[in-house]
């Protein structure tokens, strides 16, 4: 029998490292919240609603059929709560293991088109990039997209730089129709086959794109087998019922909701340049190295490596994709990071060997832990600018205050010593720091800042007061309201306007007894008598008032100050 050689013990070990180490930052605290938002009530509430009424091929928020995405992460979300029956897991659970997938693809691909410490090097660049850690750890669509399209870079490189490999062609082309059916912008994987074109045409070695062979046409095919699966059954049973509902309901999310909204923005409008600045501040700490590694890059397609040529054109497309629409947020960009991390592995092994990756690293480090430290220190003095904020905007109490206060000074502590101890080998400072920060506020932060930032405080303590047999209507209402709530509630609609929802609301509060009314501050009206309303509470910078039966005098009509204050703050929230 073989012994194994050092050199394979070594390789071992680091793929455990590493991937031990993503499971732990990424894995931390899963089950202790409940989801948040901005957009993880929604999606939840969307995949309640398909469990709970066995209706999953057109998702509703509440009696509002909900056209914004297509419903592929619900649809995940739904599955794993029939499998787990706990939503605390089973929301957040698609998050974790699309993240676990493109680090696999980002990991694999390095390994193939370089080498195994490559492929290791962009694996744990991507992990510790800041957006990627951070909305990984979040329920929103944009973890998952950027795995499906990762999953579609990785078939297609496969193909066009070790090909021809049709299986991996054919993956590539039907991992980037599941991104179309997750977000619309999924389809932009396939940019990947402009720069392969290109430089096949200019004659660029290792790089074919095989276009005059027949099984070409399986990448499409497989595109539309993906994107099949759900259009095909919703458009099927949208012209077969022949409801208007449901005709709006394909107008709204085909059209509207992708090339109306690439073309006419409504919101987010920010200018052209938004995602230079998000990918400089974002990316950090690998993005740091870019000063450095554009020249090694221009070198590098100077000598017709198509390695470097493909994911980097790539991610120009991508940006300038996203910079022509004039709605952006930060989020879009994301999917471009992990081609940007393998790009740049290749040349990390030489770039932290020099003195001054040393010091950046080691400063990074050191400013990360004065953050901490003085935070915490803040907070457990119980006084000054940051606790009021805590306790008015985001209704936490002081023991809540308290403990994130511990939590940000222990993991500025354990910065502190993990730059002392590893001074000589500073991006492993710098990424122990960040792996204790992340674990640290997975595990004390989430339980601390649950109750108010999901609302279970509030809709718990509304509860209570209006005791168990009472029935709760919902105006201008949020996700969270509906999805912590300890019993079946009433809404009068997402979308309308709040005037509508308190209109009808009191004429659902007036038709019988024991029935309450929750309120957001800035939907409260002059109908209501302001003596008899009672604070619920504070939830992510809202305050809520429960309106007892008897409270609402007249017919609610709002002023015209009330309105433009209501219509004001609606729009602001609808974005």
């Amino acid at each position: 029998m073989p012994i194994p050689s050092l050199s394979a013990d070594t390789r071992t070990r680091d793929n455990w490292l590493f991937w031990i180490t993503a499971l732990l930052v990424l894995g931390a605290g899963l089950g202790l919240r409940d989801p948040w938002p901005a957009d993880e009530p929604r999606f939840a509430l969307v995949a309640k609603q398909m469990v709970e009424s066995g209706n999953w091929l057109f998702p509703h928020r509440g009696i509002e059929l909900y056209s914004d995405k297509p419903p592929m992460l619900m649809w995940l979300q739904a599955a794993f709560y029939s499998v787990f029956g706990n939503w605390r897991v089973a929301f957040l659970l698609p998050s974790l293991l699309a993240a676990l997938g493109t680090l696999w693809c980002v990991q694999d691909l390095g390994r193939r088109l370089w080498t195994r410490k490559v492929g290791l090097y962009a694996a744990w660049a991507l992990l510790f990039a800041f957006q990627f850690t951070w909305q990984s750890k979040k329920a929103q669509i944009d973890p998952l997209v950027t795995f499906f399209i990762t999953l579609a870079n990785y078939g297609l490189l496969r193909h066009l730089l070790r090909g021809p490999d049709w299986r991996w062609w054919a993956l590539g082309w039907f991992a980037a129709g599941l991104g179309t059916i997750t977000k619309g912008v999924g389809a932009i994987a396939l940019l990947m086959i402009l720069p392969a074109a290109i430089a096949s045409w200019r004659g660029w070695p290792r790089v074919r794109v095989h276009v005059r062979d027949p099984r070409f046409w399986l990448g499409p095919l497989a595109f539309l087998a993906a994107v099949s699966i759900w259009l095909v059954p919703v458009v099927a049973v949208a012209l077969s019922k022949n409801l208007p509902e449901y005709r709006a309901y394909l107008d709204d999310i085909l059209f509207r909701q992708t090339a109306r909204r690439y073309s006419q923005s409504w919101d987010h409008h920010q200018p052209a340049w938004y995602h230079l600045g998000v990918m400089l501040t974002m990316w950090i700490p690998p993005v740091l190295a870019l000063p450095w590694a554009l020249p090694a890059w221009w070198r590098r397609l100077k000598r017709r490596d198509a390695r470097y040529l493909l994911p980097l054109a790539w991610w120009v497309l991508v940006l300038a994709f996203f910079s022509i629409p004039a709605g952006k947020r930060d989020v879009y960009i994301m999917p471009a990071l992990p081609m940007m991390c393998l790009a740049l592995a290749p040349l990390l092994p030489g770039l932290l060997r020099r003195g001054w990756a040393r010091v950046l690293l080691l400063a990074l480090s050191l400013a990360l832990v004065v953050l901490l430290l003085g935070g915490g220190f803040a907070l457990l003095r119980g006084s000054g600018s940051l606790v009021v904020r805590m306790e008015e905007q985001r209704g936490l109490d002081p023991d809540a205050i308290r403990a994130v206060g511990w939590m940000l000074l222990a993991t500025g502590a354990w910065g502190l010593a993990c730059v002392l101890a590893f001074r000589r080998r500073a991006v492993v400072a710098l990424f122990a720091t960040l792996a204790g920060l992340w674990v640290a506020f997975s595990l004390v932060g989430y339980q601390a800042l649950n109750d108010a930032s999901s609302a279970r405080g509030v809709m718990a303590d509304a509860g209570r007061r209006i005791g168990p047999d009472a029935e709760l209507g919902l105006v201008a209402w949020k996700e969270q309201n509906m999805l912590m709530a300890d019993r079946p509630v009433v809404d009068f609609g997402f979308k309308q306007s709040w005037e509508v929802q308190l209109d009808r609301g009191a004429a659902w509060q007036a038709q019988a007894p024991g029935r309450w009314l929750l309120v957001q501050q800035d939907a409260l009206e002059g109908c209501i008598d302001r003596q008899r309303i009672e604070l619920a509470g504070i939830s992510n910078r809202r305050r809520w008032w429960l309106v007892p039966p008897g409270a609402v005098a007249g017919e609610c009509t709002a002023t015209q100050e009330e309105r433009a204050r209501a219509d004001a703050v609606q729009g602001r929230e609808t974005d």
